[in-house]
């Protein structure tokens, strides 16, 4: 389907959505905007500040942009650690425990929808709480990376802002990291990287395809708090309404898939996964 063929925005109601969703099984496509009222922050909300985000060439072919980068993170990653599901994710917890939703796939790294209780979650773009080393493969736990970090920069931590920003990949903005002294992977010497796909990198292909066939297998296709504009996140949408599957799109602001969609519905995630928790049948 291509942008002259897709299909016209539907603006509706929640009781569209309802409609457009009600027996069938659902594939759910989540972004940042899920996690706000997590107390995490999105990159492209309506009111979300500009940011810049760093780009995977820049993180591995500058050393100051990398420890810049590392400094940021040290601080924002025991954030998000501590960050709890809201509503929403809690809902689709429910909707999959129910046999409403069979999936999700998420462009979020924080994990609120494992811990909210999900089962079948395909972390699109990684996961905050992990570390890759780039030269040798070796993957750790970013708790233990954060151990060497602490005692390669004692008191780092404590004389930085207390309440610095929190960015939605586990990152904070702080001024000072120049002195911050940046930890290489302890098996090979070779550079750790946050488990996390940046922009200017692709998804790994096995995932993708994991995600596909997620979609394949559902019945209809629910986007929720994602702008969709990247094509990380898109192509799913297009390929869902390709396939002749509905899709409804629930976010605050307009989104790139929107011409794809069956529904479109501008609120708020928390409350509207939480109505559909409560209204949507189990499919027979």
């Amino acid at each position: 389907m291509s942008t002259t063929d897709a299909r016209p925005l539907t603006a509706g109601s929640l009781a569209d959505v309802i409609d457009a969703l009600s027996g069938h099984r659902l594939a759910v496509l989540t972004g940042a905007g899920v996690s706000t009222d997590s107390g995490i922050p999105d990159y492209r909300g309506p009111n979300s500040p500009q940011r810049t985000p760093m780009t995977f060439q820049q993180f591995t072919g500058d050393e100051g942009f990398r420890r810049h980068y590392w400094a940021r993170n040290h601080v924002g990653w025991r954030h998000v650690h501590r960050t709890l599901p809201n509503a929403g994710h809690r809902a689709l917890a429910e909707l999959e425990h129910r046999g409403v939703v069979h999936g999700v796939i998420t462009q979020n790294v924080d994990l609120l929808h494992e811990a909210a209780g999900s089962k079948h979650v395909i972390d699109l773009h990684g996961r905050y709480d992990r570390v890759v080393c780039l030269s040798c493969g070796t993957v750790i736990a970013r708790s233990e990376l954060a151990a060497r970090l602490d005692q390669l920069n004692p008191h780092f931590v404590d004389d930085v802002v207390a309440d610095v920003e929190i960015a939605p990949d586990a990152d904070a903005v702080i001024e000072q990291t120049s002195h911050f002294k940046v930890a290489d992977c302890a098996r090979c010497g070779g550079m750790l990287k946050p488990d996390i796909v940046y922009f200017g990198e692709t998804v790994p292909k096995e995932r993708v395809e994991r995600a596909y066939a997620l979609v394949d297998e559902g019945d209809a296709l629910l986007v929720a708090g994602s702008s969709l504009t990247v094509q990380s996140g898109l192509r799913f949408v297009r390929h869902a309404a390709q396939t002749g599957k509905p899709v409804v799109v629930v976010n605050r602001g307009a989104t790139r898939g929107d011409r794809y969609a069956t529904v479109t519905l501008d609120a708020g995630t928390s409350e509207t996964l939480t109505d559909l928790a409560e209204s949507l049948p189990t499919p027979r």
